[in-house]
């Protein structure tokens, strides 16, 4: 926060902030004096150009799902970069999570309706979530928020995966949630624990669906919620949250650019994954980028979306949008379809001559089984490559625990798919126990020559 002191893209930020597992979270006061949110993700977790990109298509498909009447989720309104720093704005205060008030001792404390009333409506957004066919992969105490109503939101979701390059899956969510409904049952009495205990263990068998059903018979109310909500603010220090609105001067805060849409050549607004949902982002639906000052020029504002190291200052950007416009008034449409024919021709001769972008390996995630294994067995250790969707050739190494030399395999990937299984057959024979330990470790191609490995552990038992 120190290269913006108190504010970004606007938004004036609280003192002291929350961290989170991918970055440090404020509460903040938007331009019209709504209370809002905004989100410093880690330098080292945002410093590739294909983890921004990532982001990208997180964002906007939670933008659709928004757009689309999913009010469960964490309203996002914008992705901006600022120099080295990806900040993400979101329209609701990140706090109180479940987390907060399960803390909070005493007549502030979750009653059993509001435990009631968290699940099922957890399990109801997850649900749509899945079947929009994307999953959570972060479901936890600290990522449930609550709102001022008592209605919980959940926040967070697909960032942390898209920062190390895996893909969650709907079987994650189940599994946190019955987890979420085994912490709140720990902290009810036990007529109430009861039906909390039975959902997780419905849905670990059957389904979330299920687990959601087996609530239904009780009583689920928001009004213990909200008032914990209203405590539990009262008991904090609102600090900058009690200003109002700014005003309309014009404040200049430096390099400031939006990462949701890309500025093409042409002179308009193009989505860089898809269109933003128009409820959450009106002014990109009228094709301007927002922030007015700080924001770069059209060309340097797509370099900044695809390797994030460049900026612009303000005026720059003012003055290359009055050219462009000037621009605009004079260009015909027979010069329009002429410079397109041009652009298209130099991308398939680029694509025949160079085969497309450069693989990349961005993650790899190692599972092993979770079972004690018995004696005289072989392991099968297995392990998803995650790439850019290039073709190509990875080069990794398996190493084992108790072994010093390492295995290299070469694994031939090609173009449209980017994730590869791979598996390590590990035998073990005699009586005793021991904890074994595989790692993959890519070799080649990295991206910008980061370490990409992950690690699981199994358990051998024989007596």
């Amino acid at each position: 926060m120190s290269a913006h002191r108190d504010e970004i893209a606007g938004h004036r930020l609280a003192a002291g902030g929350r961290p989170g597992e991918v970055g440090t979270f404020w509460e903040a006061v938007a331009p019209d004096g709504r209370r809002v949110s905004a989100l410093r993700f880690d330098a080292a977790l945002v410093s590739a150009g294909w983890a921004r990109q990532r982001l990208v298509s997180v964002v906007t498909s939670d933008q659709r799902l928004v757009a689309g009447g999913l009010s469960g989720l964490m309203p996002v309104l914008d992705l901006v970069a600022a120099g080295d720093e990806v900040w993400l704005l979101a329209g609701h205060p990140a706090a109180p999570t479940l987390a907060d008030l399960m803390e909070t001792s005493g007549e502030a404390g979750l009653d059993p309706a509001g435990a009631v009333a968290v699940l099922t409506e957890s399990a109801a957004t997850l649900l749509a979530v899945h079947a929009a066919g994307l999953a959570h992969g972060s479901v936890r105490p600290d990522t449930v928020v609550i709102a001022e109503d008592g209605s919980t939101l959940l926040s967070e979701r697909g960032l942390a995966d898209a920062l190390r390059g895996r893909s969650p899956s709907p079987a994650q969510d189940v599994t946190a949630w019955a987890a979420l409904a085994r912490g709140l049952a720990a902290a009810q009495s036990p007529p109430d624990a009861a039906l909390l205990d039975r959902a997780a263990a419905t849905a670990a068998a059957q389904g979330l669906a299920a687990g959601r059903d087996v609530l239904l018979g009780g009583h689920a109310s928001r009004e213990g919620l909200a008032g914990a909500v209203l405590r539990w603010r009262h008991a904090q220090t609102e600090g900058v949250m009690d200003g109002g609105p700014y005003g309309t001067a014009e404040r200049d805060e430096g390099e400031i650019v939006t990462l949701l849409r890309v500025p093409t050549s042409g002179g308009t607004d193009t989505p860089a994954t898809h269109d933003p949902a128009p409820s959450t982002a009106d002014t990109h639906a009228k094709g301007e980028v927002r922030f007015g000052p700080g924001v770069p020029a059209r060309n340097a504002a797509e370099e900044i979306w695809q390797s994030g190291q460049q900026t612009v200052h303000a005026a720059e950007r003012r003055r290359a949008q009055r050219a462009a416009a000037g621009r605009r008034r004079r260009t015909l449409a027979l010069s329009t379809s002429v410079f397109a024919l041009v652009v298209a021709a130099a991308v398939l001769a680029w694509l025949q001559f160079t085969g497309g972008p450069a693989l990349v390996v961005e993650g790899v995630n190692v599972k092993a089984p979770k079972k004690t294994q018995g004696c005289d067995t072989t392991v099968t250790i297995n392990a998803t490559i995650v790439t850019n969707g290039s073709a190509g050739e990875v080069r990794y190494e398996w190493r084992r625990s108790d072994r010093d030399e390492p295995i290299e395999q070469l694994e031939s990937v090609r173009s449209g798919t980017s994730s590869y299984p791979v598996s390590l057959k590990w035998t073990v024979k005699g009586e005793g126990s021991f904890k074994g330990t595989a790692t993959l470790r890519v070799i080649s191609p990295l991206p910008g020559g980061e370490r990409v490995e992950d690690k699981a552990t199994f358990t051998y038992r024989c007596r």
